[in-house]
């Protein structure tokens, strides 16, 4: 087993929350109906899911990183989001 190399773990736990955070966000997108955001937040979402993917492969101790990153990012994300009482969340589709 390699090293872990503190930048790419670094890398690969930023990736993989920027990558749940935007997941959230083409989520909300898809929820709301808009066309346009959905489809730029899932270009977003499958260069930085391609770049975690290609940084962990190389020791599978990145996993572990990329687990964090993933549970972080969509945990603060989904904090962003949410709205006070009464209001629906940002990008859910009002009716």
């Amino acid at each position: 087993m390699a090293a872990i190399d503190p930048l790419t773990a670094g890398g690969v736990l930023l990736a993989t929350a920027l990558t749940d955070a935007v997941y959230v966000m083409f989520t909300a997108a898809v929820v709301a109906k808009k066309r346009v955001p959905a489809a730029t937040w899932s270009s977003i979402w499958y260069v930085l899911s391609s770049y975690a993917v290609i940084s962990y492969t190389e020791n599978w101790i990145y996993v572990a990183f990329a687990g964090l990153g993933s549970w972080l990012g969509a945990y603060f994300t989904i904090t962003f989001l949410h709205r006070p009482p009464g209001g629906p969340p940002v990008g859910a589709a009002v009716e």
